[in-house]
Order: structure tokens, then C-alpha cells, then sequence
């Protein structure tokens, strides 16, 4: 049961979140946080910060590091399977229709009204990993950590991948 579990988690997160990580990740975290609680809030919020760091596709990261822990090897497999699967499937259906309604005004403003949904959903996680975080860390190393952040990305322009790793490595200095 508990394979059919880590594959329906992935796949309905996957064929859901339209748009590629960024939506698909608060799908992911209600259903392995919020549904079957495989990971605390904090833990996924840990899992999302290493899967960051690495190169290629999030949910695959993720899918793969999760069911790997709920079902071992053969888990693994089946979330890598569940994340793939509706992409794959949708290319192969949708394919011969990309060019015909590409620049239809519904396929347009189909994909201009996904996007507020996706930045709420975003806005939500963030939210609750704020709260988490500011339990777990404390208001100095929260403001620390989130005003050198945005004054990293967005004054200097550091890459985002460097200011996680620095994150990191903060985290492992001072929040040991």
C-alpha cells in the first residue's frame, strides 16, 4: 500500500502543477507534510534547501529523496516514475496540438490565470516556512539570514544557488 502511496502522492502533484517546480513544490509538501505526513514542515523545508542546491528538476529531487525514505529502493523508482509520468504523457498527447493553438487567446489567458494561483500557493509555503523557521531559529538569525538573502540576490545580484550554499553554511556555523 504504501507504493501506491508514494506514486499517487507524486503523480497528482506532478499532473496538477502546471508551470514545472514553482507550482508543483506546495503540491508536493501537502501531500508528503499535510497528507500522508512522511516529513515535518521543517523537514521539508530542510529537503527543500538541499534539493536547491543541486543541478536538475526539483521534483525529481525531490520525489526521488522522499520515496526513497518512505519505501526504500523500489520507492524511490515509483515517485521517480509518478513525477515523470505526467509530463510524459502530456507531451506525447498535447504534441501535435502545440502549434495549431499555441497562440489561441484561451491558451494565453489559460496560462496568464494560473499564474496568481501559483504565487499564493508559493506565498503560503514561504509563509509557513517563516513561521517555522522563526520557532526553530529565533528572530536574529531569521532577520540575518532573510535581509542578507535579499540584499545578496537583489542588490548585489549574487546567484541564487550561491546564497543558499552560503545559508548553508551559516546554518552549520552558528544554528549547529
Amino acid at each position: 500500500m504504501i507504493y501506491w502511496d508514494i506514486f499517487w502522492a507524486f503523480f497528482i502533484s506532478n499532473l496538477l502543477g502546471y508551470g514545472g517546480g514553482p507550482s508543483t513544490i506546495p503540491l508536493i509538501q501537502n501531500e508528503v507534510v499535510n497528507q500522508y505526513k512522511w516529513l515535518t514542515l521543517k523537514e521539508f523545508g530542510d529537503l527543500l534547501a538541499m534539493a536547491n542546491v543541486l543541478p536538475g528538476p526539483i521534483a525529481t529531487k525531490m520525489g526521488g529523496y522522499i520515496g526513497y525514505e518512505i519505501g526504500g529502493v523500489p520507492g524511490l523508482f515509483i515517485a521517480l516514475i509518478a513525477t515523470i509520468a505526467p509530463s510524459a504523457i502530456a507531451v506525447i498527447i498535447l504534441f501535435a496540438f502545440v502549434n495549431r493553438f499555441k497562440k489561441a487567446p484561451q491558451v494565453k489567458w489559460m496560462t496568464k490565470s494560473v499564474q496568481p494561483v501559483i504565487a499564493i500557493l508559493l506565498g503560503v509555503l514561504a509563509f509557513q516556512f517563516f513561521l517555522t523557521a522563526f520557532d526553530e531559529i529565533g528572530v536574529l538569525h531569521l532577520l540575518v539570514l532573510g535581509l542578507g538573502s535579499l540584499l545578496l540576490l537583489e542588490k548585489i545580484k549574487v546567484h541564487p544557488a550561491l546564497v543558499i550554499v552560503a545559508s548553508l553554511f551559516y546554518g552549520g556555523i552558528f544554528l549547529h
